[in-house]
């Protein structure tokens, strides 16, 4: 990605050995400017966006320190214990609301099971989490959680997400996201561009070290690692923009069309499915916990293995729900539907789920960093830094570039030229208008900056262009 291009000359060096305007039309001009009014505006969006992404792909390695009494055995045994007698364990620890979870802990994981509480709103998605080890029945710790994330890794996504500020602050990081795209896809045409004549792997790849000191080392460092980033932020856009606010609706839209949402099992059983165990339990829960480890024998029987989380149906007209959740290695996602006897009801599997969201689920996945463990941590956590870095030279660069001669002497550089419309090619306009104004309508907030943007422009050309009355 590139932030702020070359866009003038120093002073001095322009009027020595002035440029010739390139011959003929092209997106060149237009594209050079818009990248450089969007690194200046949008570029503080995406910084703070990457400083609070990094913060988050430490997650997982925080969590086993803060949280290592609640999410790890300190002396795995040889055999778990009935998973019933691990909720009777947690519910006496949590004698308050309903059963509605468990992931089953294996090797020297804890066993996690979730409850309500009248105290969490239902709108929150919180829940209670009592951290039971499997192979004693002892309750390790207690902990409001998020879609099964710690209070820490629920903090750092919410940060990340809409810096603490709610739906206000959510529109920063869906503005960050709709621009990342454009400003990366630019910056590696500008990059091309600018070689053209002389294009090698080395020169688009490496930074020029033979380059004296000043902008020019910097424009290569800058263009160089940019291209090196180029198809993980677009992938970081693109699977931020899934979950957003606005755009995330019209995403959301777009798969219901194609059908194209993750598959779930049917929970409905026939009158009388429960089987002698789905009846209620007296105890408040729309199944006896006691038929979980049944249920489980006939999940695994089934052929569903590695880590399980089991969903604890509403009332004993429904089945349970077993889903595989291995994001270590995410093509194992198989869930199936069992009643209260082990008997399974109905089954999806992964490799029958539309490719649509096989992709988004990787991409969510890769968001977040847990796809393929600490490979993929790893991976964005250099992503993260190196975003920070080629933001950090886009600045220098534009400080680098500003006039120095004493009777022009300004504190950055100057723009690109006005008019770069003008230079496009009549198929570009007609092609492009048509695609601004789509891409506008999916991602509003790319649309609306745009509009904003073009007036700002509008105005000041027309301010500049305004005649000055003689002074009296």
């Amino acid at each position: 990605m590139a932030i702020a291009p070359d866009v003038t000359e120093p002073v001095a060096a322009v009027e020595s050995a002035p440029r010739r305007a390139p011959s003929g039309r092209s997106f060149g001009p237009l594209l050079l400017r818009l990248h450089f009014y969007a690194g200046i505006l949008v570029a503080p969006f995406i910084l703070v966006a990457a400083m609070t992404g990094l913060l988050y792909t430490l997650t997982p390695t925080l969590d086993k320190i803060v949280y290592s009494d609640e999410l790890v055995v300190a002396d795995p045994g040889d055999a778990a214990l009935p998973v019933a007698q691990q909720i009777t364990a947690a519910r006496a620890a949590h004698p308050e609301g309903t059963l509605t979870a468990v992931r089953v802990g294996e090797s020297d994981a804890t066993t996690q099971v979730d409850f309500t509480s009248p105290e969490l709103s239902a709108e929150s998605e919180l829940v209670h989490t009592v951290y039971v080890d499997p192979y004693t029945a002892k309750v390790t710790g207690r902990l409001t959680t998020w879609w099964t994330s710690t209070p820490l890794t629920t903090w750092l996504d919410r940060f990340h997400r809409d810096l603490h500020l709610g739906k206000t602050g959510e529109l920063y990081s869906e503005f960050a996201a709709s621009w990342l795209w454009v400003i990366a896809l630019g910056g590696v045409f500008l990059w091309w561009r600018r070689l053209r004549g002389n294009r090698t792997a080395r020169r688009l790849l490496a930074p020029d070290l033979a380059a004296r000191k000043g902008v020019r080392r910097t424009r290569s460092w800058h263009a160089a690692t940019g291209i090196w980033l180029t198809l993980g932020l677009l992938i970081l856009s693109a699977t931020g923009l899934t979950w957003s606010g606005y755009a995330g609706a019209n995403f959301s839209a777009a798969l219901d069309a194609l059908q194209g949402n993750r598959p779930s099992v049917a929970t409905e059983l026939a009158a009388g499915g429960g089987h002698h165990g789905g009846a209620s339990s007296g105890t408040g829960e729309g199944a006896d916990p006691a038929a979980v480890d049944a249920v489980l024998t006939g999940a695994r029987g089934a052929g569903l293995d590695g880590p399980l989380q089991v969903s604890v149906p509403a009332d004993g007209a429904s089945a349970w729900t077993v889903s595989q959740n291995d994001n270590l290695w995410p093509v194992r996602l198989d869930s199936v539907a069992v009643d209260s006897t082990g008997t399974v009801t109905d089954r999806v599997d992964f490799a029958d789920w539309p490719l649509l969201a096989k992709l988004t689920s990787w991409g969510v996945q890769a968001h977040m960093g847990i796809l393929f463990g600490l490979v993929n941590q790893l991976l964005l956590a250099a992503l993260a830094i190196g975003l920070i870095c080629v933001i950090i030279w886009g600045y220098r660069m534009w400080w680098q570039r500003r006039p120095t001669r004493a009777d022009r002497r300004a504190l950055v550089g100057t723009a690109p030229a006005r008019g770069a419309w003008q230079q496009l090619p009549a198929w570009g306009i007609a092609v492009g208008v048509p695609l601004v104004f789509g891409l506008a309508w999916a991602l509003p907030l790319f649309g609306v900056p745009l509009l904003a943007f073009l007036l700002i422009d509008v105005a000041i050309g027309a301010v500049r262009k305004a005649p000055v009355s003689p002074a009296p």
